[in-house]
């Protein structure tokens, strides 16, 4: 089975091309691939391009709550597997990268604008500069969901306490929950520290019933915030396209600043534009690292 390594901002991915497998990789397999010491080592694995009318294809889509019709002209869809072998929504990093590969294989072109299929909705890239300038329409970001059922409409903050600690927070959804920390103090530095220290107990607390990303906010300008990112299913994150969509969109809710923001997190920058109705787009690079194939033994 071959395989390709991306990164973006140094949340990277392994990506399998659908004609690699034979079925779904198991649970176990993909804990195994994601593993640094036991496997390729990986923040998570984007396995497609599923065409439409392909089983995945639909499943993805029913799933997803996109109609036929809506889907009709969509390119592909993908699959997002975390580390610990649960499958994601959507993953701003993920997306970029799986639009590089797509380009690399011919697929997409440059400066054409397409349409993919995630679990968490219809998303729309477009590739401006192979390495450097990979775009990706994240769609509407909502304050309020059944991800995070305890902030209210009217609410911009809430206060919880998890772990006998109390936070201020802002939850988001981008089509994938997150939980924005506004009042623990994050280092530069060590951006690290604070992650790991809250990060677990709050993606895992009960007030989340299918857990949450979690992302730590310093503001920096008008136009920059600093994110330290713990993500749910991966852990301890250089960077992550969806987190720091969510962590810009709260950022401006809150009248901290204004569109267009410079997510700067531990693996670099990423530019995140939100218009007046909270639809997001992101811009920024991706590298591709490596290519292999898996030699060892049998996934499933």
């Amino acid at each position: 089975m071959k395989m390709k390594k991306y990164h973006g901002l140094g949340n990277d991915y392994l990506v399998i091309d659908a004609s690699e497998l034979t079925e779904p990789l198991s649970e176990a397999a993909i804990q195994l691939v994601c593993s640094a010491h036991y496997g390729a080592g990986s923040d998570g694995i984007l396995t497609g391009p599923f065409l439409p009318g392909s089983p995945d294809f639909e499943d993805i889509r029913v799933k997803s709550g996109v109609s036929a019709g809506d889907a009709a002209g969509c390119l592909c869809a993908l699959r997002i597997l975390n580390p610990d072998g649960s499958e994601a929504e959507k993953s701003g990093n993920g997306l970029r990268i799986f639009t590089r590969y797509l380009y690399d294989c011919g697929l997409a072109r440059l400066n054409e604008p397409f349409s993919m299929l995630t679990l968490g909705g219809k998303v729309t890239a477009t590739v401006l500069d192979p390495q450097d300038g990979i775009r990706v329409d994240m769609g509407g970001v909502r304050f309020t969901s059944p991800d995070f059922p305890f902030q209210k409409a009217e609410d911009k903050t809430c206060k919880v306490t998890v772990g006998g600690d109390d936070f201020t927070v802002c939850c988001a959804t981008v089509g994938n929950p997150h939980c924005i920390v506004l009042d623990k103090e994050v280092d530069e530095a060590n951006p690290e520290q604070v992650a790991r220290r809250y990060g677990p107990g709050l993606e895992t607390a009960p007030l989340f019933p299918h857990r949450t990303n979690v992302q730590f906010l310093k503001v920096l300008g008008r136009h920059d915030i600093f994110i330290s990112i713990w993500e749910r299913g991966a852990g301890y994150t250089l960077a992550s396209g969806s987190s720091s969509s969510a962590a810009a969109a709260v950022a401006k809710r809150l009248g901290y600043c204004d569109s267009p923001i410079a997510v700067h997190a531990p693996g670099g920058v990423l530019k995140v534009e939100i218009d007046d109705n909270w639809n997001i787009v992101q811009t920024g690079p991706v590298r591709v690292v490596y290519e292999l194939e898996w030699l060892g033994e049998t996934l499933q």
